[in-house]
């Protein structure tokens, strides 16, 4: 499989430079060379939290991704690679505000997100179940796969609805771990059922009790 090509990585490894300090110097040059000479599509950058260490990534379009650490960080990028553009780079300056509002968040100071999305990793029906989600479920809330369904428009569709949350591209900041099956049970959760149990805690203990948006009479739940 070829992989993207990171010119960091590539010129880091050719220089091999004598210290930590030596090797952000690089980096951030690097990352400002690409930025001024229009060289640089998706930025992104790792940001330590409670869920373990993310992959934020971003294009002039906004956040574009955010991927946990068990998706494996080559995999990542090489998606970003093939599905938006080969111009991927480590610059970690580019996506400051998006780390510093996840920082606040799980600190427990932050409720609502407000950077910019970049939504082209999903389309059609997927896209409108999470551009809901994204404004109709508030922190401390929950919603059941039905109630978002029908949020979205479509009271039937709640298989689909589950597996648009269980591929968003942006967890977190779009929130599809506050999206539950009928009978509180977790579901599928792209960072692992832990991490959607972290998330909610976090939430309860920063608002009180999650509150949950019933479903529907006669709702079905996806598969686990």
């Amino acid at each position: 499989m070829t992989h993207a090509v990171d010119p960091a990585r590539v010129s880091l490894r050719d220089a091999v430079p004598a210290s930590t300090d030596d090797l952000t110097r690089l980096r951030a040059s690097l990352a400002a060379r690409a930025s001024t000479e229009d060289l640089l599509d998706v930025a992104y950058r790792d940001l330590d939290t409670p869920v373990g260490r993310l992959l934020l990534a971003a294009t002039d379009g906004g956040l574009v991704r955010v991927a946990f650490d068990g998706e494996g960080e080559d995999r990542v990028l090489q998606e970003l690679s093939d599905r938006i553009s080969p111009r991927v780079l480590h610059a970690p300056a580019r996506l400051d505000a998006v780390a510093r509002q996840l920082d606040e968040y799980f600190a427990g100071r932050r409720r609502t997100f407000d950077v910019p999305l970049d939504w082209q990793l999903s389309s059609g029906f997927r896209r409108s179940v999470l551009t809901h989600l994204a404004t109709g479920v508030d922190y401390g809330h929950t919603a059941t796969y039905a109630a978002l369904a029908t949020l979205a428009g479509s009271p039937r569709a709640v298989r689909a609805v589950g597996t648009a949350c269980a591929t968003n591209p942006i967890p977190v900041v779009v929130p599809c771990h506050r999206v539950v099956r009928s009978d509180g049970t977790m579901g599928r959760y792209r960072g692992g059922s832990e991490a959607k149990r972290t998330l909610l805690d976090l939430e309860t203990a920063a608002a009180g009790p999650v509150r949950v948006q019933a479903a529907p009479v006669g709702r079905d739940d996806p598969p686990v």
